[in-house]
């Protein structure tokens, strides 16, 4: 069994491996946190505004989610780092006292951001909320997110656009390479965990390149990043193989943006510990349900009209033990915003059920059967 214990550098609290599924890299594991265990492998959902969009933190509760991602570029943005400093901290602040991870906002300075300039020393941008000019320094980045306190923290890096030339790829992750030991200088917050972010884009020596310099430094675990980013899954796939064995076993890995079913399940066997994506609640605000078996319910269909059934059979959510097929097409055709929250308490617990099933079927030596019945569905 390993175990990492917290060290006076990379100020993590722990991860154990407390199972491994034989037949491939899956694991089950607990990262301690200051605000609670996360047992592993586990999804988060996406709260980026210090919210996760239509419900509360009780729902994510009952859901039992133990872990939520904030994102520290639009918070720096409004209401600003200082205010939520101000407030006790990102867990008061939102009321939620369960582990948090704060992802840096690299991805979103360069896809919403108004991009002046980017350079050695950071980057200068244009916010997207009022046009007003800032400037994220890797150092800065880590501040805003010591003042915000979450549990895991990201630092400041370049995601590569899929289709990036090799050039401009290598550039790309050499700088996110100075960036990661610059962050690692100024992190100084005790009991928060900073991660390094592995990049190099869809090139198998970069990635492998990228993989091993982040492991030979001293974070207190992994995130995989530039995936899930319109590439074939195949390509995504090629890439995680090339990373995960190069990343030191001891140490939690996270898969940046990856929620559907499919992918879930197979993050797991290639070797990650916890995911993160907007997936589950961007479609339920678009009316669609998820299903265990990674379909997907359009609830507009008229084919629900005068559906008793829930959702899910075999789901016992709110939504589920409740409600009606018929009642949540009502919801939505009406656009009432009940039926969008119960579609998102529905989603986020089929995904958080599905990985805590998962989990377990790794400690019962049972995942490869559990991959294959849902290959099957």
């Amino acid at each position: 069994m390993a175990v990492l214990r917290e060290s006076p550098l990379n100020h993590s609290p722990g991860f154990e491996i407390v199972a491994r599924d034989p037949a491939s890299r899956a694991r089950a594991g607990i990262i301690h946190t200051p605000h609670g265990d996360i047992p592993t492998p586990c999804f988060a959902p996406v709260g980026t505004q210090a919210t996760v969009k239509a419900v509360s933190p009780r729902d994510l509760q009952e859901a039992g989610a133990t872990l939520i991602l904030a994102n520290a570029y639009h918070l720096a943005m409004r209401p600003g780092a200082d205010l939520v400093a101000q407030m006790g901290g990102l867990h008061n602040f939102m009321g939620w006292d369960g582990p948090i991870l704060t992802d840096s906002g690299g991805f979103q300075v360069f896809s919403l951001a108004d991009l002046r300039d980017i350079n050695d020393d950071g980057v200068r941008f244009q916010s997207h909320i009022d046009g007003a000019e800032h400037f994220f320094s890797p150092e800065h980045v880590i501040h805003i997110e010591e003042q915000l306190g979450a549990d895991i923290i990201m630092p400041l890096d370049v995601c590569t656009a899929y289709g990036t030339d090799y050039e401009q790829t290598r550039i790309d992750m050499e700088r996110t390479h100075r960036w990661a030991e610059r962050c690692l200088t100024a992190h100084t917050r005790l009991g928060q965990a900073l991660y390094g972010i592995v990049q190099g884009g869809f090139f198998a020596d970069l990635r492998a390149e990228s993989a091993e310099f982040i492991a030979d430094l001293d974070f207190a675990g992994y995130a995989v990043g530039g995936l899930s980013v319109g590439e074939p899954k195949g390509e995504m796939w090629a890439m995680l193989d090339v990373t995960v064995p190069r990343l030191t076993d001891a140490r939690p890995r996270h898969l940046l943006g990856v929620g559907t079913v499919d992918d879930l399940i197979d993050g797991t066997a290639a070797g990650i510990d916890t995911f993160d994506c907007v997936h589950p609640t961007r479609i339920a605000r678009n009316s669609s349900a998820m299903l265990r078996s990674g379909e997907r319910l359009n609830m507009r269909n008229a084919q629900f009209a005068d559906d008793p059934q829930p959702i899910d059979l075999a789901c016992d959510c709110y939504a589920c033990r409740q409600f009606s097929r018929a009642y949540i097409r009502h919801l939505v055709k009406a656009n009432e915003i009940l039926g969008l929250h119960l579609l998102t308490v529905h989603n986020l617990h089929t995904v958080i059920g599905l990985m805590r099933d998962v989990r377990q079927a790794i400690i019962a030596g049972q995942f490869a059967d559990l991959r294959t019945e849902m290959q099957r569905v």
